[in-house]
């Protein structure tokens, strides 16, 4: 290998590293406030639903501009666009450390989500714009195992600053790991866009795209608290149908739209975002309720809640890579495949457990759950990247991140709803190991079918070596 080669390698991974870096940040704050949430509530004086937007707010944000956050930096920048998230969640994490009132805390609190859906599409199309094929499995491979860690941390470091400084210091710490990852970003990442065609910014595509997802998620989020059937919810999911199927009718007749519809031509692109969207909708909802079981049936703490996750987020960690670089050397379908089978029967084991179940009775389901999750997700996200062309990387990977938010929120309602019908009014333990039971059975068969979608629509193959065009792999 010549000394220029190497440098070009070395600094591949360098620049994998300063991407992780930011990523780590947004990811923390997925689950760093939960465990805070009883004393931000008590220092400032909240009700319950201004408690639900604290969370939601992020979530909504995130998930109705992640297109757009992709489009701008395919289009501007991905570096620059990168650092501009890292730049306006930092100071968003600043106003949210500062906040006296619930109203300034979810104001921050939607900043903040709207600096994470810049971040989140340009760290992964920086991976695809820097990797070749052969090495993209491994990268995202590295890129999940640090999602992972940063998941897995954020219960405990969520509760130690709350219970040691105070629930300030969750936002506050964002503050250095910010001011670094700019300067890494600026010293390690090299700017790539898209250059392929004339870019303009698409109005009314990204108005369309951010009202619909906004309503969308809006309306799942809600559902349960104001009922599937009421005015508001109706409402939401009218206003999201309408702004998404005009949004596609507007990117079909576009000079340059800001989604090529003809990603979607790839069998093994819109597999993999089908994939994303289940494993998500299957788990998602379980790691919520679960977490409410372990505290409220077996009596954990917020913090040995999230200790009692440690095995799987560290399986996940540790197997995630590994998962990479099979994927580049074997294709994804086939962990893919085997992942969610994996995850079903995670969530047919989770059925079981009861008011005497201990931790070492959870233990097995927390393992091949975490084996399940990293033979799927890195694989998948890896057979998504492969099939979009570099150029597109930004785009591609916020549509497939909006597919795991969406279903991340389709989940939480729907295993909520289940519970909330199985418990028919009443408000007891057996009542919620009831709902728990029904609703784990139907996530089980969501990951099942997650199973057969990735069979049937991933491509065997890696594409190893080559780029793909969407239009050659359409099947």
């Amino acid at each position: 290998m010549s000394p220029e080669l190497f440098r070009g390698e070395r600094r591949r991974w360098w620049t994998l590293a300063a991407v992780s870096f930011g990523l780590f940040m947004i990811m923390l704050d997925n689950t760093v406030v939960n465990v805070a949430l009883p004393s931000i509530q008590r220092e400032l004086g909240v009700g319950i639903s201004e408690l639900e937007w604290i969370v939601t707010g992020y979530a909504l944000t995130f998930a109705s501009l992640m297109l757009i956050g992709g489009k701008l930096a395919d289009m501007l920048g991905r570096r620059r666009i990168f650092v501009i998230g890292i730049a306006l969640f930092t100071l968003a994490s600043l106003w949210c450390g500062l906040a006296d009132s619930g109203s300034m805390l979810i104001a921050a609190r939607i900043a903040q989500g709207f600096g994470a859906a810049l971040m989140s599409p340009a760290s992964l199309s920086i991976i695809a714009a820097t990797f070749p094929p052969r090495q993209r499995g491994t990268a995202i491979g590295v890129w999940a195992g640090v999602s992972a860690l940063a998941l897995a941390i954020g219960p405990l470091a969520g509760g130690l600053l709350t219970d040691h400084l105070s629930w300030h210091w969750i936002f506050f710490v964002n503050i250095p790991v910010g001011a670094v990852g700019i300067g890494a970003s600026f010293l390690l990442i090299d700017e790539s866009r898209d250059d392929s065609l004339e870019q303009r910014l698409d109005l009314p595509g990204l108005a369309t795209s951010a009202l619909g997802l906004f309503a969308l998620t809006y309306g799942l989020i809600e559902a349960n608290a104001n009922g599937w059937s009421s005015p508001r919810i109706v409402a939401a999911f009218a206003i999201a149908g309408m702004s998404l199927g005009g949004f596609v009718l507007l990117e079909r007749h576009q000079r340059v739209p800001m989604l090529d519809l003809a990603l979607f031509r790839s069998a093994t692109y819109v597999g993999a975002n089908l994939v994303v969207l289940l494993a998500a909708l299957a788990m998602f909802g379980v790691f919520f309720f679960i977490t409410l079981y372990m505290q409220n049936v077996l009596g954990y703490s917020a913090v040995e809640a999230g200790a009692a996750f440690l095995p799987m987020t560290v399986l996940i960690i540790l197997v995630a890579p590994l998962a990479g670089r099979l994927t580049d050397r074997t294709g994804s379908r086939a962990l893919m495949t085997g992942g969610m089978m994996l995850v079903g029967l995670q969530l047919l084991l989770f059925a079981r457990v009861d008011a005497a179940s201990t931790f070492w009775t959870l233990l097995p389901c927390l393992l091949i759950g975490g084996l399940g999750m990293a033979l799927t997700m890195t694989p998948a996200t890896a057979a998504a990247m492969r099939a979009v062309p570099a150029s597109k990387a930004g785009v591609g990977s916020a549509v497939l991140n909006a597919f795991r938010q969406v279903g991340g929120s389709i989940g939480i309602a729907l295993i909520g709803a289940i519970m909330a019908a199985q418990a028919d009014g009443r408000r007891s333990v057996a009542a919620f190991l009831d709902g728990l039971h029904v609703a784990l059975l139907v996530a089980a068969g969501i990951a099942f079918l997650g199973a057969v979608v990735a069979f049937l629509l991933v491509r065997p193959d890696g594409h190893r070596g080559e780029e793909p065009s969407p239009v050659a792999e359409a099947a």
